[in-house]
């Protein structure tokens, strides 16, 4: 098997990660991937936030444990020090499918490169609201974006499960 189908058949979501920072030059790589996923007719809808800031990091475990309706010590990033927040610019039509795409390049190019993930949801709303629209003006990101996904990054605390089984009739063939 290559090395990409490995890739793609191994990854597994992270819910224990280790406190220790993402290697710069691996943050960097699992970035670029993003940038590189295909998007609808190339407008590249998306953009990506790095959250590496611990403060800022917090904040946003707060606002969306808060969204989700979680008890006040539960993080729902598990503890994963780096947050790639996609976002995609809701004038284009494909703009959840294109940041569907960067969240699915994210976690394929960390999991190549040893560093896990988990998807978590709630970035539309939080993007919605006070909150996350003061982030995107502090960052001087101006424009019409819809939260897609936060891309929690980090090294898993413990292996990765086995992959449960592929489900009866997941596949058709139409010959």
């Amino acid at each position: 098997m290559n090395d990409t189908l490995k890739v793609l058949e191994t990854r597994r979501s992270c819910r224990n990660f280790k406190p220790d920072m993402v290697k710069k030059e691996e943050l960097d790589a699992i970035l670029k991937a993003g940038t590189y996923a295909a998007t609808g007719m190339g407008k590249q809808s998306p953009i990506i936030i790095a959250v590496t800031d611990k403060k800022l990091r917090d904040e946003i475990s707060e606002e969306n444990r808060k969204i989700g309706g979680w008890n006040g010590d539960f993080d729902p990033f598990y503890g994963a020090p780096v947050i790639l927040i996609v976002l995609a610019d809701k004038n284009i039509p494909t703009h959840v499918y294109d940041g569907a795409l960067v969240m699915g390049n994210l976690m394929n190019a960390a999991e190549s490169l040893g560093v896990s993930s988990i998807w978590i949801h709630r970035a539309k709303e939080e993007f919605e609201s006070d909150f996350g629209k003061s982030i995107l003006k502090k960052l001087g990101i101006e424009g019409d974006y819809e939260g897609i996904g936060h891309c929690a990054l980090g090294y898993a605390a413990e292996p990765a499960k086995d992959a449960a089984p592929r489900k009866a009739n997941y596949i058709y063939y139409a010959e």
